[in-house]
């Protein structure tokens, strides 16, 4: 699942944020996600990521869900929510309804800021096979621009890579329901490629998850992120234990 959760990214004045900040309001995206190994190439699932104004806030959600064949394996059906503050594009709540094989999840993550200290108040259910196997709180802390996984992926869309040059990398933190990680991201330059016949000149950049120690979290991800004012994120790509997943725009 978090292999194409992660397409998903970001915002923040502290890393240099454009002035043409992308406008998010009645946006609606869907993603195929596709399963690569080999000669096979073939569609694993769905996801669809949509963002809202309600009461002053911004309402983002993301729903992905596995195709009939893969269910078979894993069986996915997840909704991600995140409020975001418009005025600095930072997560004040957050939750994440996992369905994923026999397992069921529920993370929330509440966030308050004083100064540049932020704080994630947590709580993390998790039944599996009809049994709860999980039910505890936390609270994780952080110094710095602060996201969790679904507000990252409007952060990561007002960065300004025009500036950059390749090479260049910032660093953001990032909560989930049981912890927190350091999310770098590292930029390699403008690429065109290529979705169903449909060409698109995109920004390449690399997502690096660490913990505090410096230690990787998980397999390095790619993403393509569009040139143009709208900064849509095209495709994603990551390793996975035999294969690969690749996220692409539904075009």
């Amino acid at each position: 699942m978090r292999k194409f959760i992660i397409f998903i990214a970001m915002v923040c004045l502290m890393l240099g944020l454009t002035s043409a900040r992308p406008e998010f309001d009645g946006e609606k995206i869907t993603y195929n996600v596709m399963y690569k190994w080999g000669l096979i190439n073939k569609k694993a699932g769905e996801a669809t990521i949509t963002m809202k104004r309600l009461g002053g806030k911004y309402h983002a959600e993301l729903t992905a869900a596995s195709a009939p064949w893969a269910d078979r394996f894993y069986r996915v059906r997840d909704t991600l929510t995140s409020v975001i503050d418009p005025a600095t594009m930072l997560p004040e709540e957050y939750h994440k309804m996992a369905h994923e094989g026999n397992e069921d999840k529920h993370d929330v993550v509440k966030f308050s800021r004083v100064n540049n200290k932020v704080t994630g108040t947590t709580t993390r259910h998790v039944v599996k096979k009809g049994k709860l196997k999980i039910d505890d709180g936390r609270t994780l802390t952080a110094v710095g621009p602060t996201v969790d996984m679904l507000s990252s992926y409007f952060y990561m869309r007002s960065l300004p890579f025009h500036d950059w040059t390749p090479g260049r990398t910032a660093t953001i933190n990032i909560f989930s329901g049981k912890a927190k990680e350091r999310l770098t991201f590292k930029y390699h330059g403008i690429e065109e490629i290529e979705i169903n016949g449909k060409e698109f000149n995109c920004y390449h950049i690399t997502f690096i998850f660490t913990g505090d120690g410096g230690k990787k979290t998980s397999d390095d991800m790619d993403a393509w992120i569009s040139t143009d004012e709208r900064r849509i994120p095209i495709q994603l790509e990551g390793k996975l234990p035999v294969g690969k997943v690749r996220c692409h725009i539904d075009v």
